[in-house]
């Protein structure tokens, strides 16, 4: 029998999952969820429904898992939350200074329904945090580093596309080789915002707009720009289209440490990523603890998990036998 999904939310993210689906053959899509017409919607799955978000509650004995595919900022707070009263759900909420408040709320809901939420579920949170927390498990004495890139910070990019002037833009985040070469070298940098990431912006400007206030804009944007080095590259709508359509991402998370009773010998952990699409992948993690929320519920496990709580086991399509056979 396979695993019923639902998508809600249908953006880059929500069309990752669907593709992430059809390599899984123990898993189906049965519906999408959307804020738009559900009439203008045209999904790849043309077995699975289109159905207004309103019509989610509808669903409630019909859908295994739902994928939230919404943005961090305004849509998952709300809605994780909303929908573990009625489903099991997965998301992808990614912003690490309000994990514990989501996981609170989300831990409360799907209690209180019998239902099982994981959260905070893609690649950084994810799997970089798994990295971390078995790095520091394994070196209690260390240093942790996590450099981000070369890629596309879809936030960063849209916040250069509300600057006044501004037609479009992309923003990649490129970490500083030198910086990272220290870490690789053993010698436990201490590293400034600065020292770490540089960003690189391409924008292209409105008829008549002032290239110079752009730039200005951008390098002193507080709480994205300020605090780096940035170099911005005024182009044209077409280079754009050409060069920079894609979202690409990745990075690394290394950990420094020693052992030995006196710390004599160096050891370094690093796990890398290098990405052709950001929200891909992201659907691509999320679809396997979907698979995990499925079997966690069946045992009977509520409430809310992040993926420290989950043995990767529960992740596999393999069984315990061809685990144990062919990966171990």
């Amino acid at each position: 029998m396979s695993i019923k999904i639902g998508i809600l939310g249908y953006g880059n993210l929500g069309r990752g999952v669907e593709c992430a689906i059809k390599q899984n053959p123990d898993m189906e899509l049965v519906a999408v969820f959307t804020r738009r017409n559900p009439e203008s919607l045209s999904i790849l799955t043309k077995e699975a429904s289109v159905c207004s978000i309103s019509e989610a509650a509808d669903w409630k004995d019909k859908i295994d898992v739902m994928i939230l595919c919404g943005g961090s900022a305004t849509d998952l707070p709300s809605q994780t939350p909303e929908f573990a009263s009625m489903f099991n759900v997965v998301d992808s909420f990614d912003t690490h200074a309000r994990i514990p408040e989501h996981f609170e709320n989300v831990e409360n809901a799907a209690k209180a329904a019998g239902k099982l939420g994981i959260i905070s579920v893609g690649w950084d949170p994810g799997m970089f945090s798994l990295n971390r927390m078995y790095a520091n498990a394994i070196l209690p004495q260390g240093e942790d580093y996590t450099f981000w890139g070369k890629g596309v910070s879809q936030g960063h990019s849209d916040a250069i596309r509300r600057i006044e002037g501004v037609k479009d833009a992309k923003q990649y985040t490129i970490p500083v080789e030198a910086a990272l070469q220290a870490v690789r070298n053993g010698e436990n940098p201490q590293l400034s915002t600065r020292e770490k990431h540089t960003r690189e912006c391409f924008v292209v400007l409105e008829e008549g707009a002032d290239a110079k206030k752009v730039e200005e804009a951008i390098k002193t944007m507080p709480n994205y720009f300020a605090d780096y080095d940035t170099t911005v590259h005024f182009i044209s709508e077409e280079e754009l289209k050409k060069n920079h359509s894609g979202i690409p991402h990745g990075g690394f998370v290394l950990r420094s440490g020693v052992t030995g009773w006196d710390g004599e010998h160096k050891h370094l952990i690093e796990y890398s990523l290098k990405l052709d699409s950001n929200p891909e992948f992201t659907a691509s993690v999320i679809v396997a603890y979907a698979r995990a929320a499925y079997r966690l519920h069946k045992e009977g496990q509520t409430g809310c998990k992040t993926v420290f709580d989950i043995a990767p086991a529960y992740l596999s399509a393999k069984s315990g036998e061809e685990l144990r056979a062919h990966m171990l």
